[in-house]
């Protein structure tokens, strides 16, 4: 069983088409095929059902593919380690993180880090938490920061506090309170809300700091970036809890400070424990603590 068989088997079990996973590979369908059916008849077994318009993985294939993910993983990782080696301060960070961070907390802090570190670069993500997490765990990210959730408690998993900031409540201009600079949020209990989506972990923050002051918000539009958000609220279309965003055109709207309950969200910076982390993340990691002195 040689390497490039693995890598040609693990191509053609993502793509489905030998068409697709040859133009990957940067081979010829026939090379691609002649490999397949040579690891088959090393095997004993098919690994694929042939159909008209492509492939699938049978049972055998099935039983194949995680582990030839994980050689093909761990192999890459020591490349990785090696490389790491010759110079610490070159390598690439994969960094995910949720979408209220990216109008100005992540691109602030890499544009930092890297006038420090200018060979370290970076491939960002921005999704929501759980798409974060699964991220994480298929071991395809580097870092992520998000809202604080269930699947932290996998014991692979290690997170901590890298951000922790207040959320304010924004009303219309036209409002009633707008001339406001202060509110108990059990004051707009009634109100119609403007919020994120569930799978937004911000949400679940804002309904239970409701459920704190005694009600369940009444959400009647939801999104997922915060100028959205803030949009909606200048439309008319209800009040929203958000963190403080730069650069807020506040013609159409007001900001309040939330007296009771004390608002404010969490985001964790999340890894894996139990695999190679390069001097690259590891000064990253270094960077954050030094930069706001929260992270171990």
């Amino acid at each position: 069983m040689e390497w490039q068989q693995l890598e040609y088997f693990q191509a053609l079990a993502k793509h489905q088409n030998f068409t697709k996973a040859a133009d990957e590979l940067a081979l010829t369908q026939s090379a691609l095929s002649r490999s397949i059916a040579k690891l088959e008849e090393e095997l004993g077994v098919p690994l694929f059902d042939r159909k008209v318009r492509g492939v699938t993985l049978n049972q055998y294939g099935e039983i194949l593919l995680p582990y030839v993910n994980r050689v093909i993983q761990e192999i890459n990782q020591a490349k990785q380690e090696i490389r790491d080696l010759d110079n610490p301060y070159q390598g690439t960070i994969s960094l995910a993180f949720i979408h209220t961070l990216g109008s100005s907390f992540v691109p602030d802090l890499i544009s930092v880090f890297r006038e420090k570190y200018p060979g370290i670069q970076f491939q960002l993500t921005q999704d929501s938490t759980r798409k974060i997490m699964n991220l994480l765990e298929a071991g395809e990210i580097d870092l992520g920061l998000c809202s604080p959730n269930e699947q932290m408690k996998n014991k692979y998993i290690e997170s901590v506090v890298a951000i922790d900031e207040p959320l304010y409540l924004i009303v219309p201009k036209e409002h009633r309170f707008a001339a406001r600079t202060k509110i108990e949020l059990q004051e707009v209990a009634d109100e119609p809300f403007v919020s994120y989506k569930h799978e937004s972990g911000i949400r679940e923050v804002i309904e239970r700091l409701c459920q704190e002051a005694g009600f369940k918000p009444n959400v009647t539009f939801e999104g997922v970036g915060d100028e959205t958000i803030a949009g909606f609220v200048a439309a008319n279309f209800g009040v929203a809890l958000i963190p403080y965003i730069p650069g807020l055109d506040m013609e159409k709207i007001s900001i309040l400070t939330v007296t009771k309950p004390v608002c404010k969200r969490v985001i964790q910076m999340v890894w894996r424990n139990d695999r190679y982390m390069s001097p690259a993340v590891v000064q990253f990691k270094r960077f954050l603590k030094q930069s706001h002195g929260i992270i171990k």
